[in-house]
């Protein structure tokens, strides 16, 4: 009796993972189709008479960063806003806008599991380790974009890697391929389906409903594939920390760009760490590589939206698609080969956990101003003086 108990509870065990892995898929394709969706809506609402205005609100670069950061710790998922720029790319979003916007992603995404340190906050020694840990996360992007942010803007060297492997890549644009391709066939009727909804508003509102929608698709789909992807894989992926972390700064890396791409997710790989290090399972040395390591991870949903785009703009797509990617390893190479800027991050860390173990109201005065008054501050005195 114990053995078909246990029998039937294998077979149940093995359907409901069989039709988790159904609903992953549908929503990876639902994921391209809303990524066409934007596109389409960008490029109706561009063609549209003064719809230049729609690009206003990211006029340069600073705005463009500001943007970014704020965008994402609004919505806690970089994911969803990269998928989103991935979209606005194709519909004509300009590359020297979205490729600040980028960056400003990476900063924005790393709020949460700086809440996450919170859990730990009646218990001084915890939450220092907690807070540190989560921070370093916050530290290194904030790093990065101080670095690549004006390398970027003076000589460009993302737009030109990304733009050179772009071009070794193929595309919903190929030559002979043109709209025909596989995933434009797939996903093309669905977004023409959606596109008539927008077809019944007049002019230029016709491609703002469509990005709205694209937009909130994006939402819904990553957050339901993050938490089915979390269901399936969020065991295997803990047995891949514990065994990985541990062994030093290459592996923690590979840990972590391991279970981000596992769970499309980087805010939930990092917040599966803190508590860790905040119980003492990780220090701060072995967690620090590991977030370097979800920073590459979270790349790789960017990329597959980027594949599903068709036309003439979608080597664009996969432009900014790469110049996330670039971006994360680039930032890892010049970061971790210079030994002042190595240790930089957890430094500015533990120097945090101090002072917020001293008073914890320097925690909410820290993500208040990082994430939300500064950049609003900076966006102001931009359009002001711009």
């Amino acid at each position: 009796m114990e053995s078909e108990s246990g029998s039937t509870e294998t077979r149940e065990e093995r359907k409901s993972n069989w039709r988790s892995w159904v609903m992953i898929a549908l929503l990876v394709y639902a994921l391209l189709v809303a990524v066409n969706v934007i596109s389409d809506g960008f490029q109706l609402a561009t063609m549209a008479a003064g719809a230049e205005q729609l690009f206003e609100f990211a006029s340069n670069p600073i705005i463009a960063l500001i943007i970014g950061i704020v965008a994402t710790a609004a919505v806690q998922s970089s994911s969803t806003v990269t998928s989103v720029i991935v979209g606005m790319v194709a519909g004509g979003l300009p590359m020297s806008i979205a490729i600040p916007m980028i960056m400003g992603a990476n900063v924005g995404t790393s709020l949460t599991s700086t809440l996450v340190s919170l859990g730990h906050i009646r218990d001084d020694d915890e939450f220092a380790r907690a807070f540190s840990a989560a921070t370093v996360h916050d530290n290194f992007n904030i790093l990065a974009v101080a670095i690549l942010f004006p390398l970027e803007l003076l000589f460009s060297p993302l737009e030109r890697i990304s733009y050179v492997v772009a071009g070794w890549l193929p595309t919903g644009s190929a030559d002979g391929m043109g709209d025909f391709g596989f995933l434009g066939f797939l996903v093309g009727p669905l977004v023409d389906a959606i596109g008539a909804v927008g077809a019944l508003m007049p002019e230029i509102w016709d491609g703002v409903l469509l990005i709205f929608i694209g937009v909130a698709m994006i939402i819904g789909v990553v957050t339901a594939l993050s938490k089915l992807l979390k269901k399936v894989m969020v065991g295997r992926a803990l047995r891949i920390m514990e065994t990985a972390v541990g062994r030093g700064p290459v592996s923690g890396v590979g840990a972590g760009a391991t279970i981000t791409v596992m769970v499309q997710s980087s805010t939930t790989t990092t917040c599966l760490i803190v508590p860790m290090a905040g119980s003492g399972v990780f220090s701060l040395r072995q967690v620090y590589p590991f977030t370097l390591g979800c920073n590459i991870g979270t790349t790789i949903t960017a990329l597959v939206a980027a594949l599903g785009v068709t036309g003439a703009n979608a080597p664009l797509a996969l432009q900014i698609a790469l110049v996330h990617l670039f971006f994360s390893l680039l930032a890892i190479a010049i970061i971790v080969s210079i030994p002042v800027l190595r240790t930089l991050p957890m430094v500015m860390s533990r120097t945090l956990a101090r002072y917020a173990r001293r008073n914890k109201l320097y925690v909410f005065a820290y993500i208040g101003c990082v994430f939300f008054l500064m950049p609003l501050i900076v966006l102001g005195c931009t359009r002001l003086l711009f």
